[in-house]
């Protein structure tokens, strides 16, 4: 007979466990694929670079901060913080 509480330690999830059912999470997979047109779309609508403008810098910006901070969720997982 196993003792109280090792069952539990057993089934809990892994780390990396949890980082594939974050990433196949609506939620998570939309916030991503949002965030990367958002990029694709600052260098599909003015190809040129230098005809960029401060809001097109901030826009490309923007979109990249809010992609990071989706990879950052997923690396970020802990086993022992699983909701």
């Amino acid at each position: 007979m196993l003792r109280p509480g090792v069952f539990d330690v057993l089934n809990e999830p892994t780390k990396r466990q949890l980082q594939i059912q974050k990433a196949r999470s609506f939620e998570w997979f939309g916030q991503t694929m949002a965030s990367l047109c958002w990029i694709i779309s600052v260098f599909v609508y003015e190809s040129d670079v230098g005809l960029w403008s401060n809001g097109d810098w901030l826009q490309l910006a923007a979109a990249s901060c809010w992609f990071v901070s989706n990879v950052a969720a997923l690396v970020s997982i802990e086993p022992n913080s699983a909701q």
